[in-house]
Formats: structure tokens, sequence, C-alpha cells
């Protein structure tokens, strides 16, 4: 046999073995699951789709993303959704013949059923807040336990959604009132400093009115809940030097910033009141000289910030009081800010108080440096 006749009978073997391979491997490999796995998978899958539309609360817009991803989960024909005043999505026919129905079950809280229509109230917070509506050729037993579960999962995602808004509404209440504690004594105080140098050097009162300015417009900006620690940091030096064209060489400051945690974001005026607190409360009793130190470092993945001051100090337990907000006489917005960060980022990431009367406070304030609920 010749040579050309060899490597096509060695071709052609290479071939053959190449697709006996195949074969045994697609017919060898191991299942990817049973029926039931791959059922589970595909409505998790469909539930995960539906989630974000609903987590913005109910309306014409969220129901319309959702209803796909629910007429998937149902498999009727006709699949709706409803709030309490009327339809917000409809894929199908039969509406006049769900109205009876729809009616019953926003008025009674539980699901209803005829012969050809499911309908399964949505609830927030023991309210029933719209429904899901199911029609299809026979409602069987199992359409409405199925029905009723998935109107279950989507009032949950609704009850996220009105946390969410609760939670923001909360935050924007706190720190106007944060605003109305801290303004009144602090503009008195700048605005009386300012004055001073007008006579004798207008140029530096000038100057002053400018910080003045700038930090005000910071403060009583009207966007965003959440702020970089670059940006409140700028916020404080621009205080601070009001603040020592009121206390001249009496009020010196420290800081030590790592560059890295500047982006860091976190609270809009969760670590300005603080600074505020030390001057006020910390240094301006006592008749000395008095130093603020404010550090802020890397952490692995916190960021640490401590503002410390060598003044007065305080009676710890009237700091416990102050952060139960049962008083304020010991503070400004200490509860406040403490009260914010936790609502962020959970309980674990409040304010840390150390003092003692007569020496002086340290606050520490340890913030995530990745944070879904923070970062855009």
């Amino acid at each position: 046999m010749g040579d050309i006749a060899l490597a096509a009978l060695a071709a052609v073997a290479l071939i053959v073995v190449a697709a006996f391979t195949r074969w045994w491997l697609l017919t060898h490999r191991q299942s990817l699951g049973t029926a039931a796995d791959r059922a589970t998978y595909a409505t998790l899958h469909t539930a995960s789709l539906a989630a974000p539309a609903l987590q913005n609360g109910l309306d014409a817009d969220s129901a319309a993303s959702a209803l796909p991803h629910v007429r998937a989960l149902l498999g009727g024909p006709t699949v709706g959704i409803t709030d309490t005043a009327g339809i917000l999505a409809w894929d199908g026919s039969n509406r006049a013949e769900a109205a009876d129905l729809v009616a019953d079950a926003l008025r009674r809280g539980t699901t209803q059923a005829s012969d050809h229509t499911v309908v399964a109230p949505l609830s927030v917070d023991g309210r029933v807040v719209g429904s899901v509506v199911v029609h299809t050729d026979e409602a069987s037993a199992g359409l409405v336990r199925a029905t009723t579960e998935v109107a279950r999962w989507m009032s949950s995602q609704l009850e996220l959604a009105e946390l969410a808004i609760s939670r923001t509404a909360l935050m924007e209440a706190e720190l106007r009132a944060l605003r109305a504690q801290i303004s009144p004594h602090f503009i008195y105080n700048s605005l009386g400093a300012i004055a001073s140098f007008v006579r004798t050097d207008p140029e530096r009162a000038r100057e002053l009115l400018l910080e003045f300015a700038d930090f005000t417009r910071y403060s009583f900006r009207r966007h965003g809940e959440f702020t970089t620690l670059a940006e409140e940091l700028r916020s404080i030096e621009r205080y601070l030097v009001l603040e020592k064209a009121r206390f001249g060489d009496r009020l010196r400051v420290i800081t030590r910033i790592a560059p890295e945690v500047l982006s860091v974001r976190l609270p809009f005026l969760s670590v300005q009141p603080l600074v505020e607190n030390a001057v006020r409360h910390g240094l301006e009793p006592q008749s000395g000289d008095g130093t603020i130190t404010i550090v802020a470092r890397d952490d692995g993945a916190e960021c640490v910030i401590t503002i410390e001051d060598d003044g007065v100090g305080a009676d710890p337990e009237v700091v416990r009081e102050a952060l139960a907000g049962r008083t304020t006489s010991a503070s400004i917005g200490l509860s406040n800010v403490d009260e914010r960060l936790r609502t962020v980022y959970g309980d674990a990431h409040g304010i840390v108080v150390e003092t003692a009367p007569g020496h002086g406070t340290k606050v520490a304030v340890r913030v995530p440096k990745f944070a879904p609920s923070v970062d855009p």
C-alpha cells in the first residue's frame, strides 16, 4: 500500500475516533440536574427578573415591567395587576369578568376564585394595596395556591419598596432636624466674628464672608442624601476657619487624612456635626487653649474617622442619654448622626464615644468603603 493510501486511512481513522469520542461524551456526560431542579431554577430566575420593578413600588410602570414575568410564573393566558383604584397592567381579555372578584379580594384581603378566574390580594404591612388576576380555561386548586403564593412573594417585594421610601423620608426628616439644631448657634457666632473684622480688617471680613457663604451653601443643599468624605472635610475646613476667627490662637486643629479614603461615600452631614460638637461642648467651655484632631484612615474594608478634643469632657452617662435622644444638652445632633449611620449601615456602625470629665472626648465612626445602599 502506498504512502498516500496509508495517509488517507490514518485520516479516516482519526475522523472516526473523533466522532466516536464526541458521541460518547455527549451520551455519557453528567446530568445538569433533574427536571424538578431545572424547573426550580427557571422559577427562581423568572422571579428575580420581576423583583427590581416591584421594589420600585406599585404603579403603572412597575406593574407593566413585572407583568410578563408574573405571567410566566402563573402560566395563565390572561394576567393582570391592579391597585385599589383600578387596573395598572393587563395582558389578555376578560377584564369585566374579573371585576367583581377583584373588588371582593381587595375588600376581604383573601384570594377569590371562580370557575375561570383567580384573584389574590397584594398587601403591604397589613394593608391591601392591589391584586394579581389570572384568567384561564379552568381555575384549578393548584392555580389558586400558585396565585396566592406569587401574590405573597410580590407583596414582600412591595414591602421592601415601602421600607426604602420610609428610610429615605426618615433620613430627610432627621437631616432637616439636624440643620435646624446646628445652624442658629453657628450662624450667630460666625456673623459676630465677621462683624468684628469689618472695620479693623475689611479684607479679612470679606474672606470670612465667602467662607461662610460656601459653608452654608453646602449645609443647606437640597440634592442627595450622601456625599464624599472629601466634600465633608472641605465643609469642615470652612467651618473651622470661621471658628478660628472667633477663637483666635486658642483653637488648634490637627488633621491626618489618608488620601485613599477621600472618595468614600457617607451620609451627608455625618462628620461635620461631630466637629462642631467638639468645639461647642469640648473647647468653648474651657478658658485655655484647645486642640481638635481629625483623623481618617484606611482600615481594610472600612474607613475609620475620629474626632478628638482635649476639652472639658463629659460624664459618660450624659453621653449615653444624648445618644439615646433623651437630652440635647450635651451634644449637637449626636443622636441624630448616630441614628442615621445605623439606618444606613446597620447597628454595628454607630458612633463610639470615649470621654470623662476633664479628659476630653474622642468620637469614632467606622464607615464601610463600599456599601450597596450608599454607592451610586
